[in-house]
């Protein structure tokens, strides 16, 4: 079950040329913490989603994790499944993170400790590289994307109530255009189709504001 009304995994795949894998010196360690130190001029593709009826009510401050773990056959995402009964992006594929507290001095802050409440991963494993733009996803939430790098070895303790499982993807397959998928779907109510991202991989079905956010870091990368 999950919080949308319709299967993002069925919504018919538009046609379009497909983009260029980032260069392999951009997916190492170095190569992005070189990126990271002299970043160069980009424009993110996202910075929304729809967010049809919400008025002038505030949006939740918020931060998210990407964690990119330093394995030695490459860089993997770690990425978590959420739960299906959550109220917000339930069943959804997710970055760790969550709405900042006031015990938070920052945006890293409030990934860090969110990190380490969801999925066990202890800070001391995790080195910053820096934030992408914010994002705002269609429930409500002004999203800070923290990049870093995850120095295994490390231990993860998922927080059952949230997540439902934990797993990696190699950085070099989210980075490659030939895998991203246009979809879009037909919503009641809505003026126009929905068009999102998708970039599924094997029985995980990643879209919405994760893909936005990893389009967002391809485009930052490719930038370099």
């Amino acid at each position: 079950m999950t919080s949308f009304p319709f299967d993002p995994s069925q919504a018919p795949i538009e046609e379009r040329q497909p983009e260029p894998a980032l260069a392999e010196r951009l997916l190492s360690a170095d190569g992005l913490r070189r990126r990271f130190a002299e970043p160069a001029p980009w424009s993110p593709e996202f910075s929304a989603d729809p967010v049809p009826g919400r008025g002038d009510r505030p949006l939740v401050q918020a931060s998210v994790l990407v964690p990119i773990v330093v394995r030695p056959q490459g860089l993997n995402v770690l990425l978590t499944l959420r739960t299906a009964h959550l109220h917000d992006h339930a069943g959804q594929v997710s970055f760790p993170g969550g709405r900042s507290d006031a015990v938070d001095i920052d945006a890293v802050a409030t990934a860090l400790r969110e990190t380490e409440e969801e999925i066990g991963l202890s800070r001391r494993h995790i080195e910053v590289l820096g934030c992408l733009p914010d994002y705002q996803t269609g429930t409500g939430f002004l999203v800070t994307p923290v990049i870093s790098l995850v120095h295994p070895p490390f231990e993860l303790a998922a927080d059952e109530f949230e997540v439902a499982d934990i797993f990696e993807v190699p950085l070099g397959f989210l980075m490659d255009g030939a895998n991203h998928q246009r979809r879009s779907a037909e919503l009641p109510g809505r003026t126009g189709p929905r068009r999102f991202y998708a970039m599924p991989y094997g029985s995980y079905f990643i879209w919405g504001a994760t893909a936005g956010m990893l389009r967002n870091l391809y485009h930052f990368l490719r930038a370099g």
